[in-house]
């Protein structure tokens, strides 16, 4: 069982660095995390900016200073942590933020997809990460299933129930983030069941500004409109 650190209070000039990582080499997280701006999105639902930490591809581990046993999820979720900490150290320090992240993420690719059901899967448990769930573009070609959730229990993970609300569309529940992680036609979406709504990607964000000013623009061509039949009326 891992045992819950304790917060501590670094000061700044003592702060320990993670070294640089090599990027990654496949699309899976341009295509699916970032392109829908879901870091975005996540971070205007939880609030907080200062105290939440939205981020792909952070390197986590007890300390930056660990030699070996570091992990990279392709999204990360921290709440009520010094987020501008873990920015000046480049990573996620477990030991110097105090506490786990508390929701990561990973999105199979064909190098990667046996790692996340095993070692990852494994790790993130012994550093006491609350949930850890799993999405697969393909549906179950990389992972067994096409959405899948861990939500940590006496020291190990257990399977979140995931639910198929209609064909091609599957949900399953976050307690920490209380949104629903779901798998749409291959696209990953969050579902908030308070609002009984999605969080909005960059494209239904524009649409939506582009529909707003469409309507404003129409709003202020009938007022002219009328305005100059009154004038007309009154001069007439």
């Amino acid at each position: 069982m891992t045992s819950k650190p304790k917060r501590r209070s670094v000061d700044a000039g003592t702060l320990e660095v993670f070294p640089d990582f090599p990027p990654r080499d496949d699309l899976q997280n341009s295509i699916y995390l970032d392109r829908p701006a879901h870091q975005a999105a996540l971070e205007g639902h939880l609030g907080n900016r200062e105290t939440t930490i939205v981020l792909s591809e952070i390197p986590v581990r007890w300390t930056p200073s660990q030699q070996r046993g570091h992990r990279i999820p392709d999204l990360l979720v921290a709440l009520d942590i010094n987020r501008e900490q873990a920015l000046q150290q480049n990573g996620y320090s477990i030991r110097d933020l105090g506490k786990p992240p508390d929701f990561v993420l990973e999105v199979a690719s064909i190098r990667t997809a046996e790692n996340d059901v095993t070692g990852k899967r494994v790790d993130y448990a012994n550093f006491g990460i609350p949930e850890y769930w799993r999405f697969d573009p393909t549906g179950n070609q990389r992972y067994d299933a096409p959405l899948a959730g861990d939500r940590l229990a006496g020291g190990s993970y257990q399977p979140v129930e995931i639910v198929e609300v209609e064909p091609e569309h599957l949900h399953g529940h976050s307690d920490v983030l209380n949104l629903d992680p779901c798998w749409d036609h291959g696209q990953l979406r969050w579902y908030d069941p308070v609002a009984q709504a999605h969080l909005r990607t960059f494209d239904e964000e524009r649409e939506g500004r582009m529909s707003a000013e469409a309507r404003a623009e129409y709003a202020e061509a009938r007022v002219r409109e009328l305005e100059e039949e009154l004038r007309r009326r009154s001069q007439g």
